[in-house]
């Protein structure tokens, strides 16, 4: 019998965690880059969105790529499975790659704590001389 995931709260992130599941609902939703850009290297189209997602602990802002981009509309809940903590300018960012997947589900019955924004926090690289 498969063991049931372990899943965390918004408020448990920290930099550079993997292998990361949680539901959270989409609280907004901001489009960066348009379908129309081609990416040469590759021939194909990049989208990008960001998008501020949370739960009752906390919100903190997810990227979705490409096929990522339809499933992410606001006010809806989606479990993010194998998700990981990208470090952007010194402040987090969730991200689900090739090895997780997203999944819209039924509504969460909780509310999102707001005033609780993990992405506005930044963080400082320290590197550890041993």
């Amino acid at each position: 019998m498969a063991k049931e995931p372990a899943f965390t709260k918004v408020e448990q992130l920290r930099p550079l965690a993997e292998g990361l599941n949680l539901t959270v609902k989409v609280v907004s939703f901001k489009m960066i880059m348009p379908r129309g850009r081609a990416d040469a290297s590759q021939g194909r189209q990049m989208r990008l969105s960001e998008c501020l997602v949370g739960d009752e602990t906390g919100m903190i802002i997810f990227t979705a790529r490409n096929d990522q981009v339809e499933l992410m509309k606001e006010g809806t809940t989606v479990v993010l499975r194998n998700a990981k903590i990208d470090m952007f300018k010194g402040s987090m960012r969730l991200a689900v790659d090739r090895s997780g997947r997203i999944e819209v589900s039924e509504p969460a019955d909780f509310s999102v704590k707001e005033n609780s924004n993990l992405s506005l926090i930044e963080f400082e690289r320290v590197d550890v001389v041993t």
